[in-house]
């Protein structure tokens, strides 16, 4: 009998079985809804090591994000840097989840942002350093990303990561999530506050872990920042010999861990990174850096204040105290020197008692090199007391303020809501609020209350870059009284508006009351700043070919490299700007740098390729200062849509079981259970003269020593998939057309779906 035909001979035989055994199991403990052991086979041990002698440098947690190999985690473990000198990535797999990590692979960083310490890493040699040859790699196990809307405070979540240097088997804990964290990094939920719900801590190592919402999605990436490799801290082990003078002990390297983890990266912050690495979409900017805007002095921290709200992260107003029932407060301060490899920290007590909730542990430094920020949280409500926030630079404290929170609120004076703009012939102010172009005037409106005419005292003081402003103080009783409560003061300083930054501080009695941050660049265009210009694209046929010369907004015909362009006028070197790229409204590219060419000029030039040249959809550029769009540009590439990878979809039926003897009922080990992609029948996968088509598998799964598997790859719902389990000694079944629905899955009890195969001897 041919090889098909016993195929089809068993699954005549069978196929009743195969399709009406289902049943549901529960796999864990830690939640009802969670496939624990489809989390921990996607989570992966990852190991820096230098390649001149092969000794670890770092060490982290990672978690695969899509099935070709790509695994997110947490840049300061990965990126090279002075703590993390290594220059080779070690990948560890969880082939059982109940063993420690076996070092499998190689990978290369792909996509990475040190600020927010997120990395991306792609698989992309074995373990000896062998290239892998594309669809080589085998279908890995990934997690599905939890979507932006998600409201997650006081949910259980359950994160996942390796305890100690990759000796334990993958630890999972449950914990809740307490809080937001406020950064300009990413808003009101840049960070995340974790507490588990046993109160044990989750170990430095688990950095680069994930955490899980009970459907099982990945809501937040494990970070801790480790301050100091001093042998003496629990933020530094010492795993090997590394002098080669026999011994393990202090004169050895120190690997960095940090501290126990109290946060989590929201995945939103990462969403970017994963689409840009999904793609093989990278930015590369052309245009020389002109001038060194990078840090070459010591970080510093001064002139902290406290808000109660933010606008377009600028404080709304300055609280010297705040009344009961407070539920937001923002601490202010402006940095200078800063670096994405500084560690900053800020410890809260109240009434002299740490307070975890409101505290945010040692993190990347997310910022510019010199600027205005602030860290606080909403929603929150704080009981009275005396509120102390004390800021860390690198371990070393750099700022304190405290204030009190109690009372009923006050009619004090008031100054607040600060924004910027041009003076129209009416009289009224236009313009973007936070950008404005040269010229020579700069005009603030404000709110105020309370203010007593020819009783308050109040002064406002300019400043440009830090310093203040000559002949700029303003000072006196108040007079306005207008019906509307804005007060209104302008800036003329001699010779004009300079590009740079700008700063209004509003002072009643002497005691700050407000402040504004604005920015000039560009020259006047109506009420607006012109600032960029003549966004123009240009593809290429290759990485190495020169552009065409000829710009365009649609290339029907695809393109393997493009080139972007763009002009400027009157922008200081050391400004933030931010570069944007989308492809189809999804953005795979956000940068916020300061800006280090000449102050004006012509074709800035970006580069944009992938690997075989870029996917069809239509990709937007946008070009920001204080988060105002201050250009765009749109382009069309191919069918101007991004083709459909259905494979990259970590949810749907949750397909696993037993595969047993007939006779006997014992499990059988070593079975091959191949999931074949709907495109293709068993006999297309199957050929007696050149052997299986890999390149048409769906998904895989083997049995382990009792006859257990779990498939690696969801199956998607009405999709007719072909099936073959084979192994030695017994005959293989086929069948092709194999789909479930949700009503299925419904009627069958829910997900996972387990199912019982008997085998028939050969």
């Amino acid at each position: 009998m041919s090889y098909l035909r016993k195929c089809q001979f068993y699954w005549t035989a069978f196929v009743f079985l195969l399709l009406s055994t289902f049943y549901v199991e529960s796999q864990d403990n830690l939640s009802p809804d969670l496939d624990i052991d489809r989390l921990k086979r996607a989570t992966v041990f990852i190991m820096q090591v230098e390649s001149q002698n092969l000794t670890t440098t770092c060490v982290g947690t990672g978690t695969l994000v899509r099935y070709d190999g790509l695994i997110l985690t947490n840049a300061f473990h990965t990126v090279q840097s002075d703590q993390c000198p290594g220059d080779i990535l070690f990948v560890a797999l969880t082939l059982d989840s109940d063993e420690p990590p076996v070092p499998k692979y190689r990978a290369e960083v792909v996509q990475a942002n040190v600020g927010l310490d997120i990395a991306l890493l792609r698989i992309t040699q074995d373990f000896d350093g062998r290239e892998l040859e594309e669809d080589s790699l085998p279908i890995l196990p990934f997690v599905q990303l939890a979507d932006d809307t998600v409201d997650i405070i006081d949910q259980t979540v359950t994160v996942l990561g390796y305890p100690d240097i990759g000796n334990s088997v993958v630890q999972a804990q449950r914990g809740s999530i307490t809080s937001y964290i406020a950064e300009p990094s990413g808003g009101e939920a840049s960070w995340m506050k974790i507490r588990t719900l046993d109160a044990s801590p989750i170990p430095g190592t688990m950095t680069g872990g994930a955490a899980y919402t009970r459907a099982g999605n990945l809501i937040g990436i494990l970070t801790s920042a480790p301050t100091s490799q001093n042998q003496a801290t629990s933020e530094c082990v010492t795993i090997e010999d590394t002098n080669l003078d026999g011994f393990i002990n202090s004169n050895d390297r120190c690997i960095p861990v940090g501290e126990a983890i109290s946060v989590l990266r929201s995945v939103t912050l990462a969403r970017p990174l994963v689409q840009a690495a999904s793609l093989g979409l990278q930015i590369n900017l052309l245009t020389s850096p002109i001038y060194r805007v990078e840090s070459v002095s010591s970080p510093t921290i001064s002139n902290p204040f406290f808000a109660p709200a933010i606008d377009n992260n600028q404080p709304t107003t300055v609280l010297r105290s705040a009344p009961a029932g407070t539920d937001s407060l923002y601490l202010f301060f402006d940095y200078r020197n800063m670096t994405p490899e500084t560690v900053y920290e800020v410890r809260v007590t109240v009434d002299g008692i740490p307070n975890q909730a409101l505290s945010l542990p040692p993190v990347r430094w997310s910022g510019g090199t010199n600027g205005l920020w602030y860290v606080g949280a909403t929603n929150q409500t704080r009981p009275n007391g005396r509120y102390e926030y004390r800021v860390f630079v690198d371990g070393v404290e750099a700022a304190a303020s405290a204030i009190n929170v109690g009372g009923v609120a006050e009619d004090a004076p008031f100054f607040g809501n600060i924004t910027f703009g041009l003076l129209n012939q009416s009289g009224d102010l236009s313009g973007s609020g936070y950008v404005l172009p040269t010229g020579n005037t700069a005009t603030a409106r404000f709110i105020h209350r309370n203010m007593v005419p020819g009783v308050t005292n109040w002064t406002s003081i300019w400043s440009f870059n830090g310093e203040r402003i000559e002949g700029s103080r303003t000072s006196g009783t108040w007079e306005n009284t207008g019906e509307l409560n804005t007060g209104i003061t302008s800036l003329q300083p001699a010779g004009g508006l300079s590009p740079g930054n700008y700063r209004l501080e509003l002072f009643i009695d002497n005691s700050l009351a407000a402040l504004g941050d604005v920015t000039v660049a560009g020259s006047q265009s109506g009420p607006l700043a012109r600032v960029f210009t003549n966004v123009e694209f240009r593809r290429a046929n290759s990485l190495v070919a020169e552009p065409s010369e000829n710009t365009g907004t649609n290339f029907p015909d695809g393109a393997y490299t493009l080139y972007a362009y763009f002009d400027w006028e009157q922008i200081e070197p050391g400004t933030l700007w931010t570069l944007q790229w989308s492809v189809d409204n999804e953005v795979f590219y956000r940068q916020t740098i300061p800006w280090s060419s000449s102050l004006s000029g012509s074709d800035f030039t970006m580069q944009l390729t992938a690997p075989g040249g870029l996917p069809d959809g239509t990709y937007s550029v946008d070009l920001l200062i204080n988060d105002i769009v201050l250009a765009q540009g749109e382009v069309s590439i191919g069918i101007g849509q991004l083709p459909i990878d259905r494979l990259n979809q970590a949810e749907g039926v949750r397909l696993g079981g037993q595969i047993i003897d007939l006779e006997t009922n014992k499990g059988i080990e070593a079975a091959s259970i191949f999931i074949i992609s709907d495109q293709f029948a068993v006999e297309d996968f199957v050929n007696v003269e050149t052997g299986w088509n890999e390149s048409q598998l769906y998904a895989v799964a083997t049995t382990d020593r009792d006859g257990y598997f779990e498939v690696d790859r969801p199956l998607q719902f009405d999709t007719p998939y072909s099936v073959l389990i084979e192994v030695e000694g017994y005959l293989p079944v086929s069948v092709d057309g194999y789909e479930v629905t949700r009503e299925r899955l419904q009627q069958e009890g829910g997900n996972p779906l387990e199912i019982l195969i008997p085998l028939t001897r050969d």
